[in-house]
């Protein structure tokens, strides 16, 4: 096993100047059942350029855990060799990312504008905003609460009744550039909240007694760049000291156990903490709005994918919130909301323990600054698609996603503290 670990290595250098077609790529599925497996993942992580997409690094990887992840085209072979050699149950669950990318776009609403069945680019998504508050005046306005590394603005829209003293929930997505169907979200809740006011009886009463924060897109730059350079990118976009490596993970940047646990120090890692807490501007001008309007904001809700998972504090570390029996039966009840329109199986709990430990997430942020009703969800699916799901399930995955919210939300409006 080691002269073939040897090999691979030396020919994975090269694999960084490809250009990026993801033809032939592949993702792999494997549970070690034991240390010397993970070992074994650990030592492929080190020798060649491997993606993980769940858990989002190597070191998180335990025995007995799920593990997602990519690889080049051409290490295919070494890859399925050493696993069976190391008697690691695999499965190969897409077995060309080009052509799952490709397939992405299955969508009937083949439009050139903006449109909520179909992955919006940014440009599409920034002219919705001035489009939906401009449509819906008394409903909805749109702001601009910072700018992003490379200079665009980040817009915000809230929504709402205009009256005095309201309370507010701030729902924000695209924390993670490859995440697509977060921001299509985002922008289904608001098309929801604005067709359905003065018809559905709870998004009216909703409307009408709180406000909602909506931030399409945190991560912007990253964004534009899963559109025009490399699909997988997660990251910001902001230039790193010393490093030829670009960005950070901006659920990795905040002011909560910052860069304790299940982050990496190093640039070039997909879970860069960054420089220091709030050293991206997407992530700074996010908590400068909170903390200005912490006397008002009562629930943060992080919108993410994939895995199906309904999660709240704590993940940087394994203590339970004193919250926890309130967040908990919430979560289960907003997950049982959620199943009754497609069921759609979500597992919830705090997020050390329902997944693994990451510290500098931004709904522990909230929680420690006094939100109490702080939650994130990882949208659809649990691995078939991974990052790529089809537009043809926005729709779905968007309406039972709603139905989760709004129950979280009620919940907060009759338990306003």
């Amino acid at each position: 096993m080691w002269v073939l670990l040897v090999l691979i290595g030396a020919a994975s250098v090269s694999a960084h100047l490809q250009d990026l077609s993801f033809d032939g790529q592949k993702v792999f599925r494997v549970i070690p059942q034991n240390d010397e497996q993970v070992e074994i993942l650990n030592l492929l992580a080190s020798i060649m350029e491997v993606d993980f997409w769940q858990p989002d690094s190597v070191t998180l990887v335990r025995p007995k855990m799920q593990v997602d992840f990519r690889i080049e085209a051409d290490k295919f072979f070494d890859v399925e060799d050493l696993l069976k050699e190391s008697g690691m149950e695999y499965q190969v669950l897409i077995d060309n990312l080009q052509a799952a990318l490709d397939a992405q776009f299955d969508s009937k609403a083949r439009t050139a504008s903006h449109s909520y069945e179909k992955y919006n680019n940014w440009d599409t998504i920034a002219a919705w905003t001035a489009d939906i508050a401009a449509q819906n005046p008394d409903l909805v306005s749109r702001s601009v609460i910072g700018e992003t590394y490379e200079g665009r603005p980040m817009y915000l829209l809230k929504m709402g009744k205009s009256g005095p003293n309201k309370k507010a929930i701030f729902m924000d997505c695209g924390f993670h550039a490859r995440e697509w169907i977060s921001p299509a979200f985002c922008q289904w809740f608001v098309k929801e909240a604005v067709e359905t006011y003065g018809k559905d009886t709870v998004m009216t009463t909703l409307l009408d007694k709180l406000d909602f924060y909506v931030l399409p897109v945190v991560n912007i730059d990253g964004y534009i760049y899963t559109w025009t350079n490399d699909r997988m990118w997660r990251k910001t976009r902001s230039k790193n000291a010393n490093s030829i490596c670009f960005g950070a993970d901006p659920n990795r940047n905040f002011d909560a156990g910052w860069c304790t646990i299940g982050a990496s120090k190093s640039p070039c890692s997909s879970t860069y903490c960054g420089s220091a807490p709030e050293s991206e501007k997407e992530t700074k001008a996010l908590a400068d709005f909170i903390r200005e309007h912490l006397s008002t904001i009562k629930a943060y809700l992080t919108i993410h994918s994939y895995s199906q998972l309904l999660l709240f504090p704590y993940s940087y570390t394994y203590n339970l919130p004193s919250d926890y029996q309130e967040l908990n039966s919430i979560a289960s009840a907003a997950s049982k909301e959620l199943a009754s329109l497609h069921n759609t199986k979500y597992t919830y709990g705090p997020g050390a323990e329902t997944i693994y430990p990451a510290a500098g997430g931004s709904d522990d942020w909230a929680y420690d600054q006094g939100i109490k009703y702080s939650f994130t969800f990882e949208l659809r699916d649990t691995g078939r698609y991974g990052f790529l799901l089809p537009e043809s399930q926005i729709k779905p995955t968007c309406e039972e996603t709603v139905l989760a919210v709004k129950y979280i939300a009620n919940y907060v409006l009759e338990h306003l503290y």
